[in-house]
């Protein structure tokens, strides 16, 4: 399964971003999924509990908001939204045009429980006042 090599990834960023900001769990995280991105938001859904098990995600809440395509024509110029098997440009009919969003998978927001003061969080730093 695809999708579970990504929710790998993605918690491989979690715990990075939980490290950096000194927090022991990420508590709710959303992820931007376009249609052309190659991920099914469904099989991820069925992929992230398996792949947050045991980390600091392991109890977050996952949101995925899909995304529209959007296309901009080479010949006309015209920006304009498209359906994910007509890449065609709606304004002057012309094949011609270049993706400008609808391929993503992006980390749109993360949310983070505080570190509790004496509490191991499972890294080694020095003590701070």
């Amino acid at each position: 399964m695809h999708e579970l090599s990504v929710c790998l990834s993605l918690v491989a960023q979690l715990e990075r971003i939980a490290a950096e900001q000194q927090s022991n769990a990420v508590t709710r995280l959303e992820l931007g999924v376009g249609p052309l991105s190659g991920v099914e938001p469904a099989l991820l859904r069925h992929a992230f509990p398996l792949a947050v098990a045991g980390t600091v995600a392991e109890d977050a809440v996952l949101d995925i908001v899909t995304t529209g395509v959007r296309v901009r024509c080479t010949a006309c110029g015209g920006e304009s939204d498209a359906a994910p098997n007509r890449l065609l440009c709606p304004s002057c009919g012309d094949f011609r045009t270049r993706v400008i969003s609808g391929d993503e998978l992006l980390l749109n927001r993360v949310e983070l429980a505080r570190a509790q003061p004496g509490r191991a969080s499972g890294s080694a730093s020095a003590s701070g006042g």
